[in-house]
């Protein structure tokens, strides 16, 4: 590697200093993502440090759960809910501590993280600004008043970030559309990760107090309105009319999951797990899976039943048609309880339907979703903005 005389400080750096910020470290895609970078990307080219504030009551923590490596320097201020006070001390704290570690590069992820993480950077005259786009907050979410005000945010926020990174091409497309950001600005890079060790599908099931026999329909994720629980029990009482023995899995919490406590008619067929830190037997005990989101950016969840051989039954929102070819490795939906319904019993009924399916999103992830393919588009995403700047 050639390094040039560098802009910074550092007259000719040997390590591009890296700081990541985040809201907080939940389970779910954008903590597993920036774990994934955190471990993989190269130490002896990348000096990199996590900053974070803490989860929610109704969350779990990822770093406690299934990341206890990653070091993490926590922001207590920087958490999920809006307060102008706290807020105003996450950016104090932000700028504070950039100008101790003085980055080449701060890379922020989710949307308050991205406002607080980025206007600290231009206080602190970071020199290159980062962000990804996990999803968007522009359908589903807001009012279209607020929903006009997030967008002006994110615009003024594009005009003082080098990059701006999206899982998805519709991601993307989606901001582009809104006015936020330049198309020369954007990277497309998809989530990443491997498939932990399973167990198999008979002990799965008896650790999840599941028969043995029978159909498993799982869901794995954060139990909240965008993501539709009350859909998702009215297609679990409509699949159960043509699948009476089918059961049903959640693992996940949110502010909603009192939504799916309620659901007393579906007693015996319907299991809450919580959260989990081996969500590897999850899929190992299930059939399939079925997301029935409002909207997504690319769920995670969907990649790593893939990843499993899972097939899925999912709304065709956002990203989730990058992940899921419908017909070749799971079923597509528009966000409609009849048509869930239809295309759950439709898998649940055909053994070899669901066989195909299963292997075909088992090949086909591990290709395109796999952890070095992650850690290797942000190196090189990285190495582009030194060699630009001229550090390398």
């Amino acid at each position: 590697m050639v390094v040039a005389r560098g802009r910074t400080s550092d007259a000719a750096p040997s390590r591009i200093r890296v700081m990541r910020v985040i809201a907080r470290m939940n389970v779910g895609g954008p903590a597993l993502q920036v774990s994934t970078l955190m471990r993989g990307l190269d130490s002896e080219l990348f000096d990199h440090r996590l900053f974070a504030g803490f989860v929610g009551p109704d969350e779990a923590d990822y770093v406690e759960q299934r990341a206890p490596d990653v070091r993490v320097c926590r922001v207590p201020t920087l958490g999920r809910a809006v307060r102008p006070t706290d807020d105003l001390r996450a950016l104090s704290e932000l700028t504070a501590a950039m100008r101790r570690f003085r980055p080449h590069i701060v890379h922020t992820h989710t949307a308050k993280a991205g406002a607080l993480g980025r206007a600290a950077a231009v206080l602190a005259r970071v020199p290159a600004r980062v962000h990804t786009y996990h999803g968007h907050l522009l359908q589903g979410y807001f009012s279209p008043n607020k929903t006009r005000l997030v967008v002006q945010a994110e615009r003024g926020l594009a005009a003082v970030t080098d990059r701006l990174v999206a899982v998805g091409c519709r991601v993307r497309d989606d901001l582009l559309a809104a006015g936020i950001g330049r198309p020369r600005q954007y990277a497309v890079v998809p989530p990443g990760t491997t498939a932990a060790p399973a167990p198999g599908r008979t002990e799965a099931r008896r650790r999840l107090g599941l028969p043995e026999d029978g159909l498993v329909v799982a869901y794995v994720g954060r139990i909240t309105r965008i993501k539709r629980p009350d859909r998702f029990l009215s297609v679990a009482r409509d699949v159960r009319r043509a699948v009476p023995s089918v059961r049903f899995v959640v693992c996940g919490h949110g502010d909603l999951h009192g939504v799916l406590e309620s659901a007393t008619d579906l007693q015996g067929a319907l299991h809450l797990l919580g959260w989990r830190a081996d969500v590897e037997t999850v899929y190992a005990a299930a059939d399939m899976l079925l997301l029935t989101s409002d909207n997504e950016g690319m769920p995670v969840s969907l990649i790593e039943a893939g990843l499993a051989g899972v097939p899925a039954v999912a709304t065709n929102v956002g990203s989730v048609a990058e992940v899921v070819r419908d017909g070749t490795t799971g079923l597509l939906t528009r966000p409609h309880t009849e048509e869930l319904t239809r295309r759950t019993v439709r898998l649940l009924s055909d053994d070899r339907l669901r066989h195909r399916l299963g292997e075909q999103a088992r090949a086909v992830t591990a290709q395109r979703f796999g952890a070095e393919r992650l850690v290797r588009d942000t190196h090189d995403l990285y190495a582009s903005i030194a060699a630009e700047r001229g550090w390398w």
